[in-house]
C-alpha cells in the first residue's frame, strides 16, 4: 500500500495500517528531524502537535469552525490527558486518528490516537467546549453537527 500523507484515509486504509477500529477522521505523516528530542525520539510536545493538527482539520471538516470567520465560536479545550505508550523516531510513518465519542449541547469528547506500524503509540482524550466568538458565554453545538457526530462517529449524547 502506498501510504498518502496529509490525506484523509478511509477505514480500509486504516485496517491495513494495523488500526484495529477505523475512525472518522485519519491522516498519515513521517517524523521529521525537527521533532526529535536530545535522546533521539520524538519529544513529548510534539505528540500534542500532532493531535491539534487533525482536531483542527476535524473541526473544519464537521463544520463548527473554518478558524477564518469572526462569527466562528471558539473552541477550547476543557480537559484531556494523553497516554504516552510507545516512543517514535526519526522517519516512522504514522496515522493519527480523531473522533467524537459524546456530547452536550455546547460540550464533546474526543478521543484521539497515535499509530505506528500497527501499534497503539499515544491516545489523547480530551473535553471540547464551544464559546462564542467574543468569549462571552456558552455556544450551542449546531443539529447539523450533533447528527454527523451520531452518523459518522458513533458519538452518544451525554444528558
Amino acid at each position: 500500500m502506498t501510504l498518502l500523507y496529509h490525506t484523509p484515509l478511509d477505514p480500509e486504509q486504516q485496517r491495513a495500517l494495523g488500526i484495529t477500529t477505523s475512525q472518522p477522521l485519519a491522516m498519515a505523516d513521517q517524523v521529521r528531524f525537527s521533532e526529535l528530542d536530545v535522546l533521539n525520539h520524538v519529544n513529548n510536545a510534539v505528540y500534542m502537535e500532532w493531535f491539534e493538527r487533525l482536531r483542527i482539520r476535524y473541526v473544519q471538516d464537521w463544520g463548527l469552525s473554518k478558524y477564518d470567520d469572526a462569527s466562528d465560536p471558539r473552541i477550547v479545550i476543557r480537559s484531556g490527558t494523553i497516554h504516552y505508550r510507545q516512543e517514535m523516531r526519526m522517519d516512522e510513518n504514522y496515522v493519527t486518528t480523531c473522533g467524537c465519542t459524546a456530547y452536550r449541547s455546547t460540550s464533546f469528547s474526543l478521543l484521539q490516537q497515535l499509530w505506528s506500524g500497527g501499534t497503539l503509540r499515544a491516545s489523547f482524550n480530551c473535553v471540547l467546549v464551544l464559546l462564542e466568538p467574543d468569549g462571552s458565554g456558552r455556544y450551542a453545538i449546531p443539529p447539523a453537527v450533533q447528527s454527523r457526530f451520531e452518523a459518522i462517529d458513533g458519538a452518544v449524547r451525554d444528558v
